[in-house]
């Protein structure tokens, strides 16, 4: 069963070449005798097995969960300590996305628990915060460094905004909810009341947000096909991200913080794909709405920027008093 399973998965990226030929070629073999194992007359050795997963950039793994239902393979990203992991991070992530990218009809289906990380790697000062708040998070040197202190490397910043930039070359539909932006609001004034964020930093991040905002409604008006923005009220984000076309896909599960399970188990992403199907059904595309229900959704969450602003610049007051 496993033979049968790799052949066919080489043959798939061969699309109209010969396998026995192929086979031939990599294993150093006649052709009668890539013939006997094509035709599963002859069994393949386990280093040739390795061999030819290795050339066709196949895992072994993932061949198990096709042939044992309830078994999937998955590859999890590493987990990140420093600013130089974060640059890895970004880095790898852009090259997994560009190779699938690259290709045509591939789509993005984005189920947003928080703020994409795509849009926020975009504007300058919330990279920053962002970054800085990751490493907050991992790096047990940033314990005592404040906002003001922090400003990432130029290669941290230039890995961040390519992989950021990806997003405008590829068809992405993102499912939210008013609390996605919840735990970027929480984030600035978690680190204002530490003591870590300055008053004046706190309140240019909300008019950053706000800006954002209206960068991303402004792409929803357009009702250009590349963005798609759904509105959901029924169903929990989670942050798992589904890459796929007619051929390939890959979903990715969050594991930890920026680390992900990646999966490329075509029936594991199939059944993942109707669970976002289902959540698009049951969901607003704003881009078609009317204005009423795109004012509706904005101002909603325009609110919650602005009430945060307030309470700092409340908070602000009192410390003064």
């Amino acid at each position: 069963m496993f033979q049968k399973l790799l052949l066919d998965k080489i043959q798939e990226d061969l699309q109209a070449k010969s396998l026995n030929e192929e086979i031939a070629k990599v294993l150093d073999i006649s052709y009668d005798a890539a013939h006997r194992r094509t035709s599963l007359k002859s069994k393949i050795s386990l280093d040739e097995a390795m061999l030819l997963a290795h050339y066709f950039d196949l895992s072994l793994d993932s061949l198990t969960g096709e042939a044992y239902s309830g078994y999937v393979s998955m590859e999890k990203t590493p987990q990140l300590n420093n600013e130089e992991d974060l640059e890895r991070y970004f880095r790898s992530s852009y090259e997994s996305l560009s190779i699938i990218v690259n290709n045509i009809g591939f789509q993005i289906l984005y189920s947003a628990k928080d703020i994409p990380l795509f849009h926020l790697l975009r504007s300058g000062e919330l990279s920053r915060f962002k970054i800085y708040v990751w490493l907050k998070l991992l790096d047990k040197s940033f314990r005592n460094k404040s906002f003001s202190e922090f400003y990432p490397k130029l290669s941290t910043i230039q890995s961040a905004s390519k992989l950021a930039d990806i997003y405008n070359h590829i068809s992405v539909s993102e499912i939210w909810d008013v609390t996605t932006i919840n735990s970027t609001l929480k984030q600035i004034h978690f680190y204002y009341k530490a003591n870590q964020v300055t008053y004046e930093e706190a309140i240019d991040l909300c008019n950053c947000l706000k800006e954002l905002l209206d960068e991303i409604s402004t792409k929803v008006v357009s009702k250009k096909q590349e963005f798609n923005l759904y509105y959901n009220e029924l169903l929990l984000m989670n942050n798992n991200v589904l890459v796929f076309n007619e051929s390939k896909q890959m979903l990715f599960v969050p594991s930890a913080m920026l680390s992900y399970f990646k999966i490329t188990d075509k029936e594991t992403c199939l059944e993942a794909k109707k669970y976002f199907d289902k959540q698009i059904k049951h969901s607003k595309l704003l881009n078609t709405s009317g204005e009423k229900e795109q004012n509706q959704f904005y101002n909603k969450v325009m609110q919650k920027i602005e009430a945060l602003a307030q309470l700092i610049k409340a908070e602000n007051v009192l410390d003064f008093e």
